[in-house]
């Protein structure tokens, strides 16, 4: 065996989630990708204001992100407990919620662990539809806005995730795999955070980027990342070690397959009233 192939299947083992850490606080890597993540899509947003003309103030793109942010980190966490951690809910509602832990000397900080995406965009969903009801404002308008740039910000968050050696795949014979050091048996696993950080992000990406100025009507951008996700995602899904011991498994589809089908009709419904409304506006 080649001298890369072994460097590459025991990667997850020699990579540190943690930067540098000074007394109880430690900053991880996974938490500096959502920082660059949100700089990535606020660069990209304003790049389109200055490119494209847009009549957006560069204040109103700050102020909804802003929102967006908290949606991502409140809606993701609640998704988690949502649809992979009642029981544990249950059993320790403060600790699940409260991102500090007791100790002998008092207590440290955590860190917000058990994240959800599908949680994180009904977050986003709602923070912006508040947004823009306030600042009276169109909700398509404002995520059509946003939603080309979300794809690339989303690959350093399935990168923080691989760095974490967590949501790791099924076990594979292929060359590919990789020993992950928390998974429960030591045996090669596919990297599906690699396989989700590429097509749920750099080629979601490069779809939505290309087609930007050419949305059909209000509302097209939204539905086909809606859709596009929940399509790549839940073939992904078949590499992905399900949350089984978290969540549930429905008629051999899991819960992330579950969820991503339910995204796919979402974007299908988002196309079809946002079309229809685009005809009837022009009509």
């Amino acid at each position: 065996m080649s001298d890369f192939v072994l460097w590459w299947q025991n990667l997850p083992s020699q990579m540190n989630p943690v930067i540098f850490s000074i007394g109880f606080f430690a900053l991880r890597w996974y938490g500096m990708m959502y920082i660059v993540a949100f700089a990535i899509v606020y660069a990209l947003i304003r790049y389109r204001l200055e490119s494209e003309k847009l009549p957006v103030e560069r204040a109103f793109v700050g102020d909804a992100l802003t929102w967006i942010m908290v949606g991502v980190v409140a809606g993701g966490r609640l998704g988690y407990i949502f649809f992979y951690g009642m029981s544990s809910f249950l059993s320790d509602p403060l600790g699940s919620l409260v991102p500090w832990v007791s100790t002998p000397g008092g207590c440290r900080f955590a860190g917000i662990t058990g994240m959800s995406y599908h949680g994180a965009v009904i977050g986003v969903m709602l923070a912006v539809f508040l947004f823009t009801r306030s600042r009276k404002v169109g909700f398509f308008e404002t995520f059509d806005l946003f939603i080309p740039a979300v794809p690339l910000g989303y690959t350093f968050g399935r990168l923080g995730n691989f760095i974490n050696g967590e949501l790791y795949g099924r076990i594979t014979d292929s060359a590919i795999g990789m020993y992950f050091p928390l998974a429960p048996t030591h045996q090669l696993r596919h990297p599906s955070q690699l396989y989700e950080a590429f097509f749920e992000g750099i080629v979601l990406f490069a779809v939505l980027w290309l087609l930007r100025r050419k949305s059909l009507f209000t509302g097209f951008l939204s539905a086909l990342y809606l859709f596009g996700y929940g399509f790549v995602r839940f073939f992904i899904e078949y590499f992905r070690e399900p949350d089984s011991q978290l969540g549930f498994v429905f008629l051999s589809f899991s819960m992330g397959q579950v969820l991503c089908f339910i995204m796919m009709i979402g974007g299908i419904a988002v196309f079809a009233v946002s079309r229809s409304s685009a005809k009837s506006a022009g009509s």
